[in-house]
């Protein structure tokens, strides 16, 4: 086999070729490089984020008074919450919330079931757990004032805050949480059975308790609380709602 040589007659184009291949190459290397270094940098991101294994933690004080507006059906694609919200300052939550809050008497007035439509009535802890059909939609007990929503309560889902506004509980605040979606706007006062959210497509269920105006629920307020705890708070909730004629039994169950 003639070998190639780079002096002779056609040096010039031969050593022009070499030049462009190894450009090419060189080019090639860079792009494969690159290649690899978006895939790190998505990779270090994801994991920044947290994986699918990852639960953010309940944070009790977070508040943010723009809510959506309500909507008449509910959907598979509709969100839960946002994983990405941010807790504001406690004394922050507080002012939002004594600003909306309205001074009321107690009277009379009857209340309904907000939880007419529950398909399975699950532990006490802070407040009652419960799971409804999706869509369902959980309704004020009596005239209620919306004082404010946290986009990211437990895992990425939401907690309306509401004052009763009638009543003998006037002037005390509830809240529902966690799988809930269509929320009513912060600041807006609803009759009796209009509704303050539905119950979303995924989630860990509700939680529906007594709430303090310090942006805390009144199970931590009181007696405090721990994972799975049966509070005095909570209790006191499922008791309000038997009451209405929820059926909610007692927990434990006997």
């Amino acid at each position: 086999m003639k070998r190639l040589s780079l002096v002779d007659g056609k040096g010039k184009l031969h050593r022009l070729l070499i030049v462009a291949l190894v450009l090419g190459l060189g080019a090639g290397v860079t792009v494969a490089a690159a290649a690899c270094g978006s895939a790190s940098s998505t990779t270090t991101r994801s994991a920044r984020n947290g994986g699918p294994g990852t639960v953010p933690k309940a944070r009790p004080q977070a508040i943010d008074p723009t809510a959506g507006q309500q909507a008449a059906v509910v959907t598979p694609s509709d969100p839960v919450g946002n994983v990405h919200a941010h807790a504001p300052p406690l004394s922050e939550v507080r002012s939002e919330l004594r600003q909306e809050f309205i001074a009321v008497k107690v009277n009379n007035a009857n209340y309904i079931d907000p939880l007419q439509f529950v398909s399975h009535w699950e532990r006490t802890d802070q407040g009652v757990d419960a799971q409804l059909p999706v869509g369902a939609p959980i309704v004020a007990p009596c005239q209620v004032k919306i004082l404010g929503i946290e986009p990211n309560w437990y895992a990425g889902q939401p907690l309306v805050y509401f004052e009763l506004l009638q009543g003998p509980d006037a002037g005390r605040v509830q809240y529902v949480a966690e799988e809930i979606t269509d929320l009513a706007p912060a600041g807006s006062i609803l009759q009796q059975g209009q509704v303050i959210a539905r119950y979303a497509a995924s989630g860990t269920a509700i939680e529906y308790g007594w709430s303090t105006l310090n942006g805390i629920t009144l199970a931590r307020a009181t007696t405090g609380y721990e994972e799975g705890e049966i509070t005095p708070a909570g209790a006191n909730m499922r008791n309000w709602l038997n009451s209405l004629g929820a059926g909610a039994g007692p927990w434990p169950p006997a």
